[in-house]
């Protein structure tokens, strides 16, 4: 399964760093935080898919403690 979530985020530098940590949950297909739209994209196994969710808004809040994922 592959959806697309808001992202408020502050800095480049930041995307990455979540975009890398996120791709390294299990479970996961490919992730990408875009600084420019402000999008978080997250392919991910469909039938754990909502738990793999939580694991990476999880996973960004420890980089960035104030970003903001809409789901």
């Amino acid at each position: 399964m592959k959806k697309k979530f808001k992202c408020e985020v502050d800095c480049a530098n930041c995307a990455a760093k979540m975009s890398e940590a996120v791709k390294k949950i299990d479970g996961v297909i490919d992730a990408n935080v875009n600084f420019m739209t402000q999008k978080f994209t997250l392919e991910a196994e469909d039938d754990r898919f909502d738990d793999i969710v939580k694991q990476a808004v999880a996973a960004c809040e420890k980089i960035e403690p104030d970003c903001v994922i809409e789901i």
